[in-house]
């Protein structure tokens, strides 16, 4: 595929599946569905970020689960699309193209979101076993820490080791671009972290965050 790619002529298709996929990628459905609902801008809401947490917070449920079930969907019919069309190899890079595409999205200054859901969009369409073992380790770290972000961040890096045993090599380098994504996107995250200071998942009443709150933390992880 490199070879290919170093011969336009040869491989416009291959181009097109990469330039389509970050195209589709770059649709920020929390800041399109906000505007549309005449909720306003979500960068300005909460913790400023473009995920279906914060859209949540707009106290418009059924918006932040289309959110986040949208996030998720574009980075699987980038992949599917392209993969009906010319293989694996426009698959992979629709797949990597989606998950630029949705992090550093041109329309928004290439400040997007941190990419949990689209990535796993991307890994369930590409390897589902390896997409539903990430969405299992997320689900278990998530239980028994309390942290969405530690849950995002096992679960994607674990990704490219189950791709390269129950997939190949190919895909184990997209799902591993995926996690570096994923992990760059969280910085902010992993410094709370490490200093004690991330949120956790709250159940019951504990789950209403003040926007304040959320300003002052960065907000709750489950920021996509």
């Amino acid at each position: 595929m490199a070879a290919l790619l170093g011969d336009f002529s040869q491989a416009w298709l291959l181009w097109a599946a990469a330039i389509g996929g970050y195209l589709l990628g770059s649709i920020i459905f929390g800041v399109v569905l906000t505007k549309l609902a005449g909720l306003g801008d979500i960068r300005r809401i909460g913790s400023g970020n473009v995920g279906a947490t914060n859209v949540l917070r707009t106290g418009r449920k059924g918006l932040a689960a289309a959110t986040l079930l949208l996030d998720g969907a574009k980075g699987a019919v980038a992949v599917l699309i392209a993969g009906s069309i010319g293989g694996q190899d426009m698959a992979v890079l629709a797949g990597g193209g989606a998950m630029l595409g949705h992090c550093f999205p041109v329309w928004l200054g290439f400040k997007g979101g941190k990419g949990v859901a689209t990535a796993l969009g991307i890994l369930l369409a590409i390897a589902w076993p390896v997409g539903v073992l990430a969405c299992l380790a997320w689900l278990v770290v998530a239980v028994v820490f309390r942290y969405s972000s530690l849950a995002a961040l096992v679960a994607l890096a674990l990704a490219p080791v189950a791709a390269w045993f129950l997939a190949d090599p190919q895909r184990a380098g997209l799902a591993a671009l995926i996690a570096v994504l994923v992990w760059i996107r969280h910085h902010e995250n992993i410094g709370r972290l490490v200093r004690g200071q991330e949120s956790k998942i709250k159940l019951g009443k504990e789950s209403a965050i003040s926007t304040e709150t959320a300003g002052h933390n960065g907000g709750p992880p489950l920021d996509r």
